[in-house]
């Protein structure tokens, strides 16, 4: 547990206080620890760091976030996506009786197939990801009973779909064809300390999907049609030792895709493998989907539960008292004789379906039974009458999903337990959400959602604010139940569709609010009661359109407002009455378009204005008489392109302007120069939409990772370089100053606030990541001390190495460096 920060903690190290001793180690200790003061030295200068800081407290969605827009301390944000939560990653720890995810989070970035135990409270993982807690980890990773990422890192080079753990031996199985420098196809055995492959090399000819390990054999199933050495049609038995098959040979006509070992105890030792997957003879006779095999034979015994589609998941439970009970789960709409949609209970003798009938409503992909209960893992939202998110618990009598319901948001593709702790792995970035369809608005201190719950139809593409009301655009046809045909105005407190209604004819994907008029823009050939082609000005109060008629010719994707101008951006080649190709400038008295005329060779996606200066992006390669790729500098009066010219490789797809930077999503370019920043999130797919509000650069897009964390489709980032330890005159009144630094116990953090204000204090590691949220919360003006005693949120104490304090008050920053000596 974190500890307290005594008076003598406090003390400043200086080299001077460093004894000489004449012992070898002792010399080695005090070069160590002057080659640290060194560095220190460098690091605290004062200066400009480029670290960006992702706020790891913002809530993430489950699909593409399309717009954005900020009112004071609340952000909200449109998109496709019915659900925000925290961001955990693809694998997660889950309290098996609350249902809560577990800190800390593994913030695995990507997918998670497979999850072992190692034996003494940690896990292996596998699957399609390349980083776990913020360092890079290709496919497979090991964490350990703390939560902490160990150096295991075996490093496969493609999907790792299975995981078996045996005594000191990791086997996985995939789609990889080396683990680190060696040579391993599609299976492996790695030394679970070291992440060294072992000599066990059982060369697949192609993908394994399924290892369980029995006695001395590694089972394994498949796609392959030759393993170990030896034709073996999609499943087969290894030797432990040398990976060589065995005369095990059950020869499926199919895939296999879920294996579970049933031993029995007794002599001679008997070993009974069940299969599923996609075959319909195995064994030496017909089985559609699932079967029981012999363990010594490889013959199909006579347990025949006939499935009629493919059979994904398996997992067996022993009661104290009776036979043994065979849940499957899959693609099936029927198995054992009876009508199971997905997911059914199996008598062990016969194969026959119980009466135990959860009717999920998608296909079951993990199964794990412990502890009395069933856990499903999967496509369903629905299980046993109940809404549960890709997630449940079951009644292994009833059938009955129990109150257990973590909400995952998104498929979760493995299971396993561990005391009283359920690991999900799968494509979901958050557990624990709430339901948010396509609309949400989020706490911009605590990075929550709001009560504000309007439940839109369908998705939304566009977002402004204006007083108390929140304009939005898309695809939706009702707001709350109540028909708003793809335009719509919500009450910023309640959440409620106002009156207002303009009845769009289709689509609307830009919005911008001035004074009593909102400008819409989209694909629409009426609104508001009115023939208006892609572009319209609406009364604010009404709802009905003005007589402000562009008449595009082409539809509009963007609005930048200035005075009596309105830009315009899209696809058009006509509006306004003029020929004008992809971009325009429009008299918001009568809509007709200026001289103004840069000629975009392509469209036009979005647009920021910043003084004299329309900064527009898109896909565009010439723009203003000048090659621009993507992105180009407008006079704002002649149109023409200015010698501003980052040419990012991408499309630009959304932008925003703050002080002297222009942030493109991927990017940011000094607005002056043009020159990159250095400012670069990572993200791994495009943005789609921008806001930068209180010194935070809100992105949203079809990203799942960024910044090598799992926030996806939607993240905070700190707004370009960070001032360290250098003040802010118009933000703290006082350096922040840290004492000792470096240190090794504790370090106390002094600060003046000139002005009472809420007051955020976090300790930041170098990759952006929340270490510790130290203060959060109204502080009163004057001098402020603040001690951090090394120990994380989690109550881990923190490694050695360098650190970052950022103090935000009133929307501005100030941050400084600390190095934590061990």
């Amino acid at each position: 547990m974190p500890g307290s920060l005594s008076s003598s903690a406090v003390a400043r190290v200086t080299v001077a206080s460093i004894p000489i001793v004449d012992d070898a180690s002792a010399a080695l200790r005090r070069a160590s620890l002057l080659a640290t003061l060194a560095l220190l030295a460098s690091c605290l200068t004062p200066g400009l760091a480029t670290a960006q800081v992702l706020d790891a407290n913002l809530w993430v969605t489950n699909g593409p976030v399309e717009a954005i827009a900020t009112s004071g301390n609340t952000i909200y944000i449109g998109g496709g996506f019915t659900q925000v939560g925290p961001a955990t990653g693809g694998f997660v720890g889950i309290d098996a009786s609350t249902g809560a995810a577990l800190k800390p989070y593994p913030l695995v970035t990507g997918t998670v197939l497979a999850v072992a135990p190692d034996g003494s409270g940690g896990w292996y993982i596998g699957g399609a990801f390349t980083a776990v807690l913020g360092q890079p980890r290709n496919n497979l990773a090991h964490l350990d009973a703390s939560g902490n990422l160990t150096s295991w890192d075996p490093d496969a080079n493609s999907v790792v779909n299975a995981l078996a753990v045996s005594g000191s031996t990791v086997y996985a199985g995939g789609q990889f064809t080396a683990i680190g420098a060696a040579a391993r196809n599609y299976i492996a055995a790695i030394d679970g300390a070291t992440g060294a492959p072992t000599a066990w090399d059982a060369n697949a000819s192609f993908v394994v999907n399924a290892l369980a390990v029995g006695g001395s054999a590694v089972y394994a199933g498949g796609q392959f049609t030759a393993i170990g050495g030896q034709v073996r049609n999609y499943i087969a038995a290894l030797d432990a030792s040398t990976g060589l098959a065995t005369s095990w040979d059950p020869n499926g006509n199919g895939e296999v895709d879920a294996l579970a070992i049933y031993a029995l105890q007794n002599f001679p030792f008997t070993v009974t493998v069940y299969a599923g997957g996609k075959f319909t003879s195995i064994g030496g006779v017909a089985r559609n989907y699932v079967a029981a095999l012999d363990g010594a034979t490889g013959s199909a015994t006579s347990w025949d539960p006939s499935a009629n589609n493919a059979v994904l998941a398996l997992a067996l439970m022993t009661p104290l008292h009776g036979a043994v009970t065979v849940y499957a789960g899959g693609a099936f709409t029927s198995i054992g004789g009876q009508a199971r949609n997905h997911i059914a209970a199996l008598d062990v003798s016969l194969g026959a379906s119980t009466s135990w009938n959860p009717n999920a409503d998608n296909y079951v992909l993990a199964l794990t039974a412990s502890g009395g209960v069933v856990y499903a893992g999967g496509y369903f939202t629905y299980m046993a009458g109940e809404e549960r998110d890709y997630i449940a618990a079951l009644d292994p009598v009833t059938g009955s999903a129990t109150s257990w319901n973590p909400r995952a948001n998104n498929h979760v593709l493995a299971l396993a337990v561990s005391g009283a702790e359920v690991y999900a792995g799968g494509v979901f970035s958050s557990v624990g959400g709430q339901p948010r369809y396509f609309i949400a608005a989020l706490d911009a201190t605590t990075g929550l959602p709001t009560n504000w719950n309007p439940t839109m139809s369908s998705v939304v593409y566009a977002l402004a604010v204006s007083g108390g009301t929140v304009y939005a655009g898309g695809e939706f046809i009702a707001i709350n139940a109540q028909p708003r045909y793809y335009i719509g105005a919500i009450d910023s407190s309640s959440g409620a569709a106002t009156s207002w209604n303009p009845n769009a004819q289709f689509f609307v994907f830009a919005l911008a609010a001035s004074g009593n008029t909102v400008y819409a823009g989209g694909m629409f050939s009426s609104i508001g009661g009115q023939p208006r082609s892609g572009i319209a000005a609406l009364d604010a109060t009404t709802g009905l359109a003005t007589a402000w008629n562009p008449n595009a010719v082409g539809q509009v994707y963007a609005f930048a407002l200035s005075g009596s101008t309105v830009y315009v951006g899209g696809s058009f080649l006509s509006i306004g009455g003029q020929p004008r190709n992809f971009i325009a400038a429009l008299d918001t008295t009568t809509g007709l378009a200026t001289s103004w005329n840069p000629n975009a060779s392509s469209s036009v996606l979005a647009l920021a204005l910043n003084g004299g200066t329309v900064y527009a992006g898109g896909t565009f390669t010439t723009m203003g008489g000048q090659m621009r790729s993507n992105v180009a500098a407008l006079d704002a009066t002649t149109g023409v392109a200015t010698g501003w010219s980052p040419n990012p490789p991408f499309y630009v797809y959304a932008l925003a302007v703050s002080g002297g930077t222009v942030f493109t999503g991927a990017n940011a370019f000094d607005a002056v120069t043009g020159a990159s920043t250095g400012w670069n999130p990572n993200a791994s797919a495009d943005v789609l939409a921008l806001a930068v509000s209180g010194g935070t650069v809100f992105e949203g897009g079809n990203f799942t990772g960024i910044l090598s964390s799992p926030h996806t489709y939607f993240a905070g980032i700190s707004e370009g370089l960070l001032a360290v330890d250098k003040p802010l005159a118009t933000s703290l009144g006082e350096r922040l100053h840290a004492v000792p630094n470096p240190f090794r116990a504790g370090v106390r953090l002094d600060f003046t606030l000139p002005r009472t204000a809420e007051t955020d204090v976090g300790i930041y590691d170098l990759a952006g990541r929340l270490v510790r949220d130290l203060h959060h919360g109204v502080l009163t003006a004057g001098e402020q001390q603040l001690l951090w005693d090394g120990f994380s949120d989690a109550g881990r104490a923190t490694g050695a190495g360098l650190y970052f304090v950022r103090v935000r008050a009133g929307g501005l920053n100030v941050n400084t460096k600390i190095l934590r000596l061990r």
